[in-house]
């Protein structure tokens, strides 16, 4: 593998893709381009390294190594196994292999997956005449075959275990909201650490600790144990320690306040843990505060939030949205507040127009994340006085 020049892609969730772009570009990645629910990029074997503990948006960080046509199974083996396996795992190392297949000729990714398999052991097994050990739990070396109509992409996974497994979670809420994407969506509404921060029914308390981290600009992977990186034949751990070092005495001193309102005590219990867990007692503060009873108390807030979804937590939608939408207006002036919802007719008893919408998928679940600026009086009193 040439070090100094590595073709990266890298994975991220629908709708995070110029988040992630920016994200790569001030890493320093080189000839960025978005392409759909990904970003690929060009950097050396530090710049790897850099944004698998850095990225923030990042789900997964793949580095294509072969790429070939086949039009049947055979091409498909035959390819595989003359492949130089060796160049990327030792026969000592165990693998695991994932799929993405949109293919008329290959339609059962685990079909596919098992074939791959097979011509990595058979390669081994052929050469040493031992044979390497699949291991899908936590593999030493992961691969990710990618078939497209014909054209097959082998990629080794520099990451092991998503990126939104941050490693600070230690408790889940009835309605989580991944990692991954509590940090596009803080980055999207524009959060940078200046000011307050608000999330008025904030659950396990992921959305404040992403906004802590990029306040304090903590590397998104500070708590992590491993990379899949460490495996390779040519890992560099004093450069990856090097990276770690430089990265950390970045972090800075934040002034504002990140508070986190709910009225469930279970909740609240399950955020001071993962609080505790990202050593941010000192950061953030969560109390039990209905928020339809709550009055502005930050200057300037903004505030993000990811209300109960009627799929997963049972409310009467239309009453909790006209809820919001009159605490908005009568105690929350001069405030720029998100939210996400896959309701969109409920979010339409908010009875504020949003000023921006933007398609984002929580899980399987297509949702919008809004934008709603509050004045005090009209726009137009608001225009007059500035």
């Amino acid at each position: 593998m040439d070090t100094e020049n590595i073709q990266i892609q890298i994975k991220t969730f629908f709708g995070l893709e110029q988040v992630l772009a920016e994200e790569i570009k001030k890493l320093g990645g080189r000839k960025v381009e978005v392409k759909n629910r990904a970003v690929n990029c060009e950097g050396d074997l530090g710049f790897l390294y850099k944004i698998n503990y850095s990225a923030r948006t990042a789900l997964k960080i793949l580095v294509p190594i072969h790429e070939f046509k086949a039009f049947n199974q055979h091409q498909f083996y035959d390819r595989l196994f003359k492949f130089n396996w060796e160049e990327f795992m030792d026969v000592e190392q165990s693998f695991a292999i994932d799929a993405t297949v949109n293919s008329e000729t290959f339609k059962h990714s685990q079909f596919v997956t098992l074939k791959m398999k097979d011509a990595i052991v058979d390669y081994f097994q052929k050469k040493f005449k031992r044979r390497p050990n699949v291991e899908t739990r936590n593999p030493d070396i992961k691969f990710h075959l990618h078939i497209d109509r014909e054209l097959i992409t082998i990629s080794l996974d520099s990451s092991g275990d998503p990126l939104f497994k941050r490693g600070y979670r230690r408790e889940q809420g009835e309605a989580p909201i991944n990692e991954v994407l509590a940090s596009g969506m803080l980055q999207l509404a524009g959060w940078d650490g200046k000011g307050n921060f608000l999330d008025p029914m904030c659950g396990s308390g992921t959305l404040l600790i992403e906004a802590a981290m990029i306040a304090m600009d903590l590397p998104a992977q500070l708590f992590r144990k491993r990379f899949a990186f460490q495996n390779w034949k040519n890992y560099d751990a004093d450069l990856f320690s090097k990276i770690k070092e430089f990265r950390v005495n970045r972090i800075k001193e934040f002034t504002g306040k990140i508070v986190g309102y709910d009225i469930d005590a279970r909740m609240l219990n399950a955020a001071r843990i993962n609080i505790e867990a990202a050593e941010m007692e000192d950061v953030i503060e969560v109390k039990k505060q209905n928020f339809f009873d709550s009055k502005k108390e930050l200057f300037p807030l903004l505030m993000v939030f990811n209300p109960p979804y009627d799929e997963r937590i049972s409310i009467n939608d239309d009453d909790f949205y006209k809820k919001i939408g009159d605490t908005f207006k009568t105690h929350y002036p001069n405030t720029l507040a998100w939210l996400i919802s896959s309701d969109l007719e409920a979010v339409k008893k908010i009875g504020l127009r949003p000023s921006r919408k933007i398609k984002l998928f929580n899980g399987k679940l297509e949702t919008r994340f809004l934008q709603y600026e509050m004045y005090e009086g009209t726009k137009k009193v608001h225009k007059l006085e500035n």
